[in-house]
């Protein structure tokens, strides 16, 4: 594989194995609001050395200072809520099926887009891209799904971090920036753990989590946060969004089969269903399948320096 292929897989490798690690941590004792506050805390304690080493200590506190609106905003909404969401969630469904659900984050980004960004006009094609998408959460979803009433909306409330994503992305494209990935990174991370901590002292875990809990969260900080986010920005800035949102199809697979192996997830007739209509909408929507789809867009982007905060898919 070539270079672009390699860190495709191993960032959809790395975020399909979030969840995993997620179901993990709450089974062993966490509590969403304490496994995600402690997430984002501890991956901004690994940033920061990255960041001094990269860009020196004085640099990096003055694009922390010049940016805090920017990663403040990021930070809250595109990672505190939707980290919150994706953990809950995950309470009642299989971490194949939070990982499908999350592939709407494309979805969702085009209809903020419609509203807060220069956009082209969206076409016939990329309208039925959007409902097969939302249709297949419904499928996904299921009207009477094995798990009952919670199945549904713990599922629900993964689709639902995906809007937050999507928002944070708007919120970054919207801003004009110098600022590096790696600070952007740090300053998100701090401020998403900040966020959640007055929630993770009030849900504190009845009991210490088990050994394995607490190894699932040192893994989802190094692997699935610090790493993954370095990932992240190197390859937007290698070879920009369009293409390092391919991850979206792929994040899912690795998902599904990571649940199927280590926690004997059965994988339903009806998620493959909804990994097929999401991803199906995600192409159309998207303008992927489109000769000129989103070259608008990309037009007006290009005017302006843009800070992509991760994702046009979405991470858990």
């Amino acid at each position: 594989m070539n270079r672009y292929s390699t860190l495709l897989v191993t960032l959809a490798a790395i975020w399909g194995g979030s969840y995993l690690f997620i179901k993990l941590g709450l089974d062993g004792g966490f509590t969403p609001s304490a496994m995600m506050s402690a997430r984002s805390l501890l991956a901004a304690l690994g940033l920061a050395p990255v960041v001094m080493a990269t860009i020196g200590t004085r640099q990096a506190l003055r694009e922390l200072r010049v940016s805090w609106r920017q990663w403040v905003a990021i930070g809250v909404a595109a990672n505190a809520v939707p980290f919150w969401l994706v953990a809950w969630g995950e309470k009642y469904i299989d971490t194949g099926v939070a990982a499908i659900a999350q592939a709407t984050v494309p979805i969702f980004t085009v209809l903020l887009a419609l509203r807060f960004l220069p956009h082209e006009p969206m076409g016939t094609r990329r309208w039925v891209g959007i409902v097969m998408g939302l249709v297949g959460v419904g499928v996904l979803a299921g009207i009477n799904p094995e798990g009952g009433t919670w199945f549904v909306i713990g599922t629900l409330a993964v689709v639902l971090s995906s809007l937050a994503y999507a928002s944070g992305n708007i919120i970054g494209q919207l801003s004009v920036s110098e600022v590096s990935g790696p600070v952007i990174a740090f300053g998100a991370m701090l401020a998403a753990g900040i966020a959640l901590l007055p929630f993770a002292l009030l849900q504190l875990p009845a009991e210490m989590p088990t050994l394995g809990a607490i190894t699932s969260l040192i893994t989802l900080v190094v692997l699935g946060t610090v790493v993954a986010q370095l990932l992240l920005y190197r390859m937007l800035r290698l070879y920009g969004g369009r293409r390092m949102s391919l991850v979206t199809y792929l994040m899912p697979a690795f998902a599904l089969v990571y649940g199927a192996v280590f926690l004997d997830e059965p994988i339903h007739l009806s998620a493959l269903a909804g990994l097929a209509l999401i991803l199906g909408g995600v192409a159309l929507g998207s303008g992927a399948l489109g000769a000129r789809a989103g070259e608008g867009l990309r037009r007006a982007v290009r005017k302006k320096p843009r800070l992509d905060p991760g994702a046009s898919h979405g991470d858990a």
